[in-house]
């Protein structure tokens, strides 16, 4: 998830919740975010796959929320775009004779582990609605 996905989804999803009777095209929201309208389809095509985004097509077509905005959580998004551990993954072979070499691994990943259900803790106590309410 260190791709800036969350970002953008929230981006996405913040606007769509300003705009709550409104339907929003992928343009607008691409000029927004300064974003080609291409990532913003990919990313919203994901936020339809998690309930987050709903879309009406055809010409007067656009996209909107999925479900209110006080039901969406910032856990839900991160959850919704995690492609990876926020500190990645353990990917090295360390001298398994060497005391903190053969239990490095174990003791990162652990801690990779705490790191990333702390973020998702505190995500969690935000709802969009709250999200949003800060650009009013």
């Amino acid at each position: 998830m260190n791709n800036g996905r969350f970002s953008i989804s929230l981006h996405i999803l913040t606007l769509l919740d300003s705009f709550p009777n409104e339907l929003v095209s992928s343009e607008f929201l691409a000029g927004s975010i300064n974003i080609n309208p291409v990532l913003v389809r990919k990313e919203i095509s994901n936020l339809k796959k998690h309930g987050l985004v709903a879309s009406k097509e055809g010409k007067t077509g656009g996209f909107m929320l999925g479900r209110p905005s006080k039901q969406i959580r910032l856990s839900d998004i991160y959850k919704a775009v995690r492609q990876a551990p926020i500190l990645g993954q353990t990917r090295n072979s360390p001298n398994p004779k060497c005391l903190i070499g053969k239990q490095i691994n174990k003791h990162l990943e652990n801690l990779f582990d705490e790191a990333e259900e702390a973020l998702i803790k505190k995500l969690d106590k935000t709802t969009l609605s709250e999200f949003t309410n800060r650009f009013s």
